[in-house]
């Protein structure tokens, strides 16, 4: 071991609390947890480096950045993988979430490589690291920067961390060591989570210092090393350095704990047993778990599997392994930036009803059943309010949300019951609350699925609808008649008068007949205006448009060859899709401001700057939906007779179309394979802030969430019902009442 005698000074670093705490971009290179739920570690990656760190939930991120530094310390330049190196990464292996960095400088003068996995028995990451110099005497530093429990303004860091003693009581204790310890890395803690950093080779020169005032990185520049090394901080953003003595081939082991009276054991002990089990073998173990998973799933076009496969593995890494059935919606906040480093904020690490359900319908379609019925009961057990309402999102508490109400997302979870046949009275006693707040507060919403306005929205309708006549036939089953008629009776009535609340005759597109995404009063020929977020401005209602009405069609209300639904498709192709290098896409709505902006700066948390939104890639996936059941009504239609009825039966075009949404889908993923929120269709641009946009390529993922949950959940739908060859997540109730006309 190697000890630097400044330690022992016990320096408090000065310049607290340090900078501000900033969670890095949302474009994820990958994410990753082990398969099983006994190890409660997730781990993000991002432009090369390791981000987020989430523990013991997969709410809480406890890491803002670890990364490598290297430093000549005879000219004294220094260069970290963030900012001076090109970056690849590789999914190792079709069955597993394992992946590997590699890094090369721009200089040219050295190669790291770095690859991730847990350990499957305890609260770790490790990580082996190759470290390749072209030219001799070169030093490799680590940087690493906790943020723990979702802030990075409250750490203490040691450096080195205090070793494990015998206390008066003969339990085991902290002790703030003046000499070599027997934990000899870098440790920090907020008083109630711990993290301990080791190495498998020796280190010198630590520090714990303050991000952006005193953590090393200016004395580096300055001196070519750490020349003062400071032995702790007190509270604030703490950043920690070391060098890695013999930096050739070792292993970094990030353990986690929660403290209690035995402070520091857990994170001590946790690192301690996966450095005694060792890089490859906690890498097997991890693997081993993601395989045994995958041979679970169904085949799909060969194509689609890798691609598949990884979307189901996302999907299942994203549930929390405590609070069962909490799937958040990604492991990101979008963009990144803001003052949420510092207050805990969470961004989309939370709960959507909405967002759940779109997972739902995926782990139907792997024939995941036990998680599917995981998500609906904590819906029904965790998330729903007494009143049978749903907020619009939470945290793993059912609570802590956003504080807004979305009734699309009351509507999902009554579907997810009949779905899976959840018929019992436990059930149903959940189902009539909210099917009772449906009719009592339906169909206006506070806010629709793009969670920004207020009104009467296609796509919520459809959703309140489905569940209304889901609701009814649990009802029935529970012989409560009564309900299931009110129930029935008020879903028949806004199936007949959608149009009347969101179809505009006097619009500006087209033939001036088409779906509004939204009307605040229900009156789309009302001449309103409508004031966008994110700073787009103000239009008249009749200028905004989505495809929301389309969930008409997949939730068995209408018709794909509807002519409102036909005329609004083409109003939808003439205003909201682009083409890109990877195919045509959508944007959400006409003057969308959620994106980057135009020069490539990231959307703003604060909302001074106006910005763009961009394609998302689930869009494709709805479309696909649509043009399969139209191809399927076509199936179903009497050839015609005539020779110039201009109609052949079947219409190929648009199952031919609805699997090129599948193949741009692909396209659109990263090499990766993470699907985004949202992707760039402009010119490339290279000129940004890289610690939140990475680099901007046309076709390819934006600084939005990456993965986005309903994303890939939207890649799975499509997949197994072309697979099919149906729509396999229309309620079958809800398309014989209104398609049919099974009344």
């Amino acid at each position: 071991m190697i000890f630097s005698a400044a330690i022992a000074a016990q320096t408090t670093a000065p310049g607290a609390p340090g900078k501000d705490a900033e969670w890095l971009s949302a474009a994820k290179q990958a994410i990753g947890t082990s398969a099983n739920p006994e190890s409660k570690v997730w781990f993000t990656l991002a432009n090369g480096v390791l981000t987020e760190v989430l523990y013991p939930n997969v709410q809480t991120a406890n890491v803002q950045m670890l990364q490598f530094v290297v430093v000549n310390p005879k000219t004294k330049k220094v260069e970290t993988e963030w900012d001076d190196a090109h970056h690849r990464i590789k999914a190792l292996r079709p069955d597993s979430l394992s992946f590997q960095q590699i890094n090369t400088a721009k200089s040219g003068q050295w190669t790291i490589t770095k690859t991730y996995t847990t350990d499957t028995e305890t609260d770790s990451l490790l990580i082996e690291v190759r470290f390749q110099p072209k030219i001799r005497g070169l030093n490799l530093y680590v940087y690493y920067d906790p943020s723990l429990a979702n802030s990075g303004m409250k750490d203490r860091g040691y450096a080195p961390a205090p070793r494990i003693v015998m206390g008066p009581d003969r339990g085991p204790s902290r002790q703030e060591s003046l000499g070599p310890t027997l934990d000899f890395g870098l440790g920090s803690s907020d008083g109630q989570t711990s993290s301990l950093l080791l190495f498998s080779s020796p280190i010198a020169e630590m520090t714990s210092g303050y991000s952006g005032t005193s953590d090393g990185l200016e004395q580096i520049k300055k001196y070519g090393r750490i020349q003062d090394p400071y032995w702790k901080t007190e509270e604030g953003n703490v950043a920690q350095m070391a060098r890695i003595v013999r930096p050739a081939r070792f292993t970094a082991v990030l353990s986690f704990g929660i403290e209690d009276r035995y402070s520091g054991l857990h994170e001590h002990a946790n690192a301690r047993a996966s450095q005694e089990k060792g890089f490859a073998k906690a890498q097997t173990e991890y693997d081993k778990s993601w395989n045994d998973f995958v041979k679970t799933l169904p085949k799909v076009d060969p194509q689609y599997q890798t691609q598949f496969n990884m979307a189901a593995m996302v999907l299942k890494a994203l549930e929390d392994k405590s609070a069962r059935g909490g799937n958040v919606a990604s492991l990101s906040v979008p963009w990144g930036g803001g003052g949420n480093g510092n207050t805990g904020g969470t961004g989309y690490r939370m709960v959507w009803s909405r967002d759940l359900y779109h997972v739902f319908t995926a782990y139907l379609a792997i024939g995941d059943k036990a998680a599917a019925e995981r998500a609906l009961d904590f819906l029904f057990k965790v998330q729903q309010q007494p009143d049978g309402s749903f907020p619009q999102n939470s945290g793993l508490n059912g609570k802590d949300g956003w504080g807004s109400l979305q009734m699309d997302e009351v509507g999902y979870p009554l579907v997810m019951a009949w779905q899976l046949g959840r018929f019992d009275k436990d059930t149903w006693s959940h189902v009539k609350k909210s099917a009772d707040f449906i009719v009592a507060k339906g169909p206006f919403s506070p806010q629709e699925r793009w969670e920004e306005r207020p009104g009467y929205s296609p796509s919520t309708i459809a959703a309140q609808i489905a569940g209304l006549v889901c609701a009814a036939e649990i009802a029935k089953r529970n012989g409560d008649t009564a309900s299931a008629e009110k129930y029935l009776r008020i879903a028949d009535t806004w199936a007949e008068n959608v149009e009347k609340w969101t179809v505009t005759t006097k619009g500006k597109y087209g033939d001036g007949n088409y779906y509004l995404r939204i009307s605040e009063k229900g009156e789309p020929d009302g001449n309103h205006k409508i004031e966008l977020n994110n700073n787009a401005g103000t239009f008249y209602e009749h200028e905004i448009v989505d495809a929301g009405f389309l969930e008409l069609v997949r939730f068995g209300i209408k018709r794909a060859d509807d002519p409102l639904i036909v005329k609004s498709l083409k109003v939808v192709d003439e205003l909201l899709k682009v083409d890109t290098p990877s195919g045509p896409a959508f944007r959400r709505y006409t003057h969308d401001g959620y994106g980057e902006m135009d020069d490539g700066r990231r959307w703003n948390w604060d909302r001074k700057y106006t910005g763009r939104g961009r394609p998302w890639p689930l869009l494709s996936g709805e479309r696909g939906q649509y043009e399969l059941t139209r191809y399927n009504e076509d199936l179903q239609r009497e050839p015609c007779a005539k020779p110039d009825c201009g109609f052949q039966r079947p219409n190929w075009v648009f199952l031919d179309n609805a699997r090129s949404r599948l193949d741009h889908m692909l396209a659109f993923a990263s090499e990766s394979l993470m699907l985004p929120e949202q992707i760039w269709e402009k010119a490339p641009i290279t000129n940004t802030d890289r610690r939140f946009v990475p680099e901007l390529k046309p076709g390819k993922g934006t600084g939005s969430a990456t993965p986005l949950a309903w994303s890939m959940a939207a890649f799975i739908r499509l997949a197994t019902n072309l697979k099919a060859g149906r729509n396999l997540d229309t309620p079958q109730i809800v398309y014989d009442r209104y398609v049919k006309g099974n009344k």
